[in-house]
């Protein structure tokens, strides 16, 4: 048996021995494109973290008990000011959130806006700036069974790196109370706490936002499609929302394998982006210092724009540079009352109107309206003077396909409300005037869904219906 002493000479030699050994250097060979791609994306991953109260009852005794519920999820950073694109159901009804960044830091997160129809939310931090802002690739050329890699907070093991490869480019899924289109299905394994992080590709570029996962299977996981969250972001980014501050330039976001841009369909008629001289098909390059990718670009290089104060805005009309100046007008609240365009006289005819207007409706918009029940007129007025109830939306139409359903209240249209028939008549008179892009405000239950029509593309859905 060895002693204390002889033990403690032994311990030199081992350690002499194991230092003798040549360590080897890192190759190149492990510096794989996925280890690239990940070191690429990984700084612009948060993990979010959030607490909610249970409250339950006990019918016997009439007491009731609290419960601190913890929540997880992951969200990726869309701006450097500290704005976070994550899912609706990672912040629905909690009371706190928590965003841990890669480094470890960790910040009080405050929700800015929410989308619960596409299961979006935009959170906001207050950290040291600038913040690394997510690689932005598209899901326009996304192949099957090209490799992706998921980054987030996989119960609660924050950062995990799960690889996998395409599985399905297009999946319509329906999990619990929520309904997805045109979803992303993947292989790499989706997790709880995953929900809001980033999907990406080879090129460390996200092109999904990881929402669900099939429950009792093994890498079945689904994801928004980036091109698609992107359009709901730039709603909940909206200048109009978050400043009180408007443009009014309509745009179309073209992204396609080889090529990216933000384009001009029109402006709002008196708006300041017609004031500054944009025309229809100029293509936006860049707002002040910003450059323009898409919606989210252009309504984030104007948050903390002032009414009133002018900025540099380029384009590429024809093919060549111009630079035009911008300035953000106050947003007067346009739906706060309707200049009403007078109606054909004689009480005939008014019913005729009512009865065309119903027909324009369920043509260009996909909507058959009604007026509200008593019980959800009071609802309404706790925050609107009136809305229509919507009693039935006809399917592949721009309504459907944005979202808006059956038993939805119809609050606002174009920036106007929308108490009755006539205002809505008054609304699509102006929208064929002034541009076919029309946008929505509609309340579900105690929830604020919002979002954008195209006239144009439901009149092109309607007459390709008619003729087969």
């Amino acid at each position: 048996m060895l002693t204390a002493v002889h033990k403690f000479r032994l311990l030199p030699l081992t350690l002499s021995l194991v230092l003798a050994i040549p360590v080897a250097r890192a190759s190149d060979i492990r510096q794989t494109p996925i280890v690239r791609a990940v070191e690429r994306a990984q700084s612009s991953v948060v993990n979010i973290h959030s607490e909610r109260t249970q409250h339950s009852r006990d019918s016997h005794f009439e007491t009731g008990t609290e419960k601190k519920l913890n929540g997880m999820g992951t969200g990726i950073i869309i701006d450097d000011r500290g704005y976070i694109l994550t899912n609706h159901h990672v912040v629905a009804r909690v009371e706190t959130l928590r965003a841990t960044l890669h480094d470890g830091a960790s910040y009080d997160a405050s929700i800015v806006d929410v989308d619960p129809v596409h299961d979006l939310a935009i959170v906001k931090i207050d950290a040291p700036l600038p913040l690394p802002v997510s690689p932005l690739g598209t899901s326009s050329d996304i192949r099957l069974g090209e490799t992706v890699i998921a980054i987030g907070n996989a119960l609660g093991y924050e950062h995990t790196v799960t690889v996998g490869i395409v599985s399905s480019l297009v999946r319509d899924v329906e999990a619990e109370n929520q309904s997805y289109r045109n979803l992303l299905q993947t292989a790499a394994a989706i997790n709880p706490g995953n929900s809001g992080g980033p999907l990406i590709n080879l090129d460390g570029e996200v092109i999904a936002i990881n929402v669900a996962i099939r429950a009792n299977a093994q890498k079945i996981g689904f994801a928004i499609k980036i091109d698609d969250a992107r359009n709901y972001a730039a709603q909940l980014l909206d200048i109009r929302r978050r400043s009180q501050t408007w443009h009014g330039v309509l745009t179309r976001d073209i992204k396609s394998p080889r090529q990216r841009y933000l384009q001009v369909v029109g402006c709002e008629s008196g708006s300041p982006a017609a004031t500054a001289g944009l025309q229809d098909n100029d293509i936006l390059v860049q707002v002040g210092s910003l450059r323009i990718e898409d919606g989210v670009d252009l309504e984030r290089s104007l948050l903390q724009v002032p009414a009133g104060k002018s900025v540099p805005l380029v384009v590429n009309r024809g093919g060549s540079p111009l630079t035009l100046n911008l300035a953000p007008a106050r947003f007067e609240g346009r739906t706060a009352s309707i200049a009403r365009r007078p109606i054909n006289s004689g009480k005939a005819r008014s019913v005729n109107v009512d009865d065309s207007i119903s027909g324009r409706s369920w043509r260009l918009l996909g909507l058959k309206l009604a007026p509200t029940t008593d019980v959800e007129s009071r609802q309404v007025r706790e925050r609107y003077n009136g809305g229509m109830r919507i009693v039935d939306v006809r399917g592949n139409s721009p309504a459907y396909q944005n979202g808006i359903r059956k038993g939805d209240i119809l609050v606002g249209l174009h920036e106007f409300e929308t108490k009755s028939l006539k205002d809505l008549e008054y609304i699509l008179n102006k929208a064929s005037n002034d541009s076919s892009q029309l946008r929505f405000r509609v309340l579900r239950g105690r929830d604020e869904v919002f979002g954008s029509l195209d006239m144009r593309a439901s009149a092109a859905s309607d007459e390709t219906s008619a003729t087969r």
